[in-house]
C-alpha cells in the first residue's frame, strides 16, 4: 500500500532529499511526500513491454523522442513532482526546462508529448489525481494502464474489465477513448503503433 510521509514539504526540499540511496519511489503531491508502493513483476513486465514497443514506433517514425529511468513531472505553481510508469520526452525541448539539468523534472507541455501510468493499489491517484495535474500541464496524452482491472468500477465498468484509458488533449481538455480485448490502441502521438489492448494485458500475464 502506498505510504504518506506527513511532513509538508516544498518542491526544492523534495528534490533535495528524494530520492534518497534507496529502491524506494517517491512522489510530492501537494506539499505530502508519498511513497510509492514496491511493484509487481507483473506491472514491471507491463511497463518493460510499453517501453520497447514505444521505442520502437519512435525509431521507425524518426521521432526524437526518449524514455527516461526516472523523472518527474511538475505543474507549475505547485509543490507536486510526480513520477510516471512511463514519460515520453521531447528531447530537442529540454533545453528549455530549466529544473532538467539540476534534478530531471519537466514542467513544459512541448517536452511531454505523452505519459502512462501503470495501475496498481494506488488507482485513486491514477484516475483522479493525475488526471487533473496532466491536464493542466498540458501533456497531449496520457494513458492509464488497467492491466489487473483494478479501478473504481465508474472507470473501467460494471463488471470492471481490464482497459486501456487514452486521455486526448482537445482545446485544453481531456477527452477519454477507451480500450479493451482486441481493440487496437488510437494514440494521438504515435499514430502508427500497431498494438492491441490485449497484447499489453498479456505482458503481465492477463
Amino acid at each position: 500500500m502506498t505510504q504518506v510521509l506527513r511532513k509538508i514539504v516544498t518542491f526544492d526540499e523534495f528534490l533535495a532529499k528524494y530520492p534518497d540511496n534507496s529502491v524506494k519511489r517517491y512522489e510530492l503531491h501537494d506539499g505530502t511526500v508519498i511513497e510509492m508502493a514496491p511493484p509487481t513483476g507483473d506491472h514491471e513486465e507491463v511497463i518493460g513491454f510499453l517501453v520497447y514497443e514505444i521505442t520502437r514506433e519512435c525509431i521507425h517514425s524518426n521521432l526524437r523522442y526518449i524514455i527516461p529511468k526516472t523523472a518527474f513531472v511538475k505543474p507549475f505553481n505547485s509543490e507536486s513532482a510526480y513520477s510516471p510508469d512511463v514519460l515520453v520526452l521531447n528531447q530537442p525541448n529540454l533545453v528549455n526546462e530549466p529544473l532538467w539539468k539540476k534534478g530531471s523534472t519537466v514542467s513544459l507541455a512541448e517536452s511531454i508529448p505523452m505519459v502512462i501510468e501503470v495501475v496498481s493499489t494506488n488507482w485513486r491517484d491514477d484516475y483522479l489525481t493525475k488526471v487533473a495535474a496532466y491536464e493542466t500541464v498540458g501533456i497531449p496524452e496520457y494513458w492509464i494502464v488497467d492491466y489487473a482491472a483494478l479501478g473504481g468500477r465508474r472507470f473501467i465498468g460494471n463488471p470492471k474489465q481490464p482497459t486501456i484509458s487514452v486521455y486526448s488533449l482537445v482545446e485544453g481538455e481531456y477527452q477519454l477513448n477507451q480500450f479493451r480485448g482486441s481493440d487496437r490502441i488510437i494514440s494521438p502521438t504515435l499514430r502508427e503503433l500497431n498494438l492491441t489492448a490485449e497484447q499489453i494485458f498479456q505482458a503481465g500475464g492477463v
